[in-house]
């Protein structure tokens, strides 16, 4: 893992600091890199019994943006302007940027234009308390749900042009098992909690439905 983490640029956005020793949070994250580590992603998908949604939801969202972070970083210098003028996943989807308030009406942006402002977007999000609270005591917003579903929506347009765009050149760098890995970890996710529309996600129709095959038989 550390030489695919030695190939991730730092041009783009520093990790999401650490949620505090001691808190529920903080529990969470350390049990999902236990059952992760096992080898189970279903397992690793699963709410915990007795566990709060909206803290699990906090901890995978965060880890799904860090991990993210560092796997586009490794094909910034193939992902420019002049190699992907439009931020698509294939000639099929054409992804536009609108915030509300930088960008008030669907925009278009050159891919990097478009991972670096969703990227800056997803952690003024993640920083902000009010948000995504992680200190004892602060209670989740009643809007939570309705951000995380945002931001994993248009993260998972992040994969889908990873996927679509610039396969090969991860393969050359021999790190598609990260992503492989990486993806099926997040889109178990999205499915389990149902936080992402099924259309939203024809982009990737194909390995969506191969990865849940997998999984059922892995299941059985």
């Amino acid at each position: 893992m550390s030489s695919f983490f030695g190939l991730a640029k730092t041009r783009t956005f520093k990790p999401r600091k650490d949620v505090p020793e001691g808190t529920k949070q903080y529990q969470l994250r350390k049990y999902a890199e236990a059952t992760l580590g096992s080898g189970n992603l279903r397992l690793a998908v699963v709410l915990p019994d007795g566990e709060d949604l909206n803290e699990w939801l906090a901890v995978h969202t965060v880890d799904f943006f860090n991990h993210l972070n560092m796997l586009y970083g490794t094909v910034t210098e193939f992902c420019t302007p002049k190699e992907c003028p439009i931020m698509s996943a294939g000639p099929r989807y054409e992804y536009l940027w609108e915030d509300g308030v930088y960008y008030k009406r669907p925009t278009k942006l050159t891919a990097p234009e478009y991972v670096d402002t969703l990227m800056s977007w997803v952690q003024g999000l993640l920083d902000d308390e009010t948000v995504f609270p992680n200190r004892i005591g602060v209670p989740f917003p009643r809007t939570f749900r309705d951000t995380v579903k945002t931001i994993v929506r248009r993260l998972f347009r992040v994969y889908a042009h990873l996927y679509s765009n610039h396969f090969e050149q991860i393969c050359a760098l021999g790190i598609e098992a990260h992503l492989n890995t990486s993806y099926r970890h997040f889109f178990l996710f999205i499915h389990e909690f149902g936080l992402v529309d099924k259309k939203e996600l024809v982009p990737l129709d194909e390995l969506n439905e191969a990865i849940l095959a997998e999984n059922s038989k892995a299941t059985r």
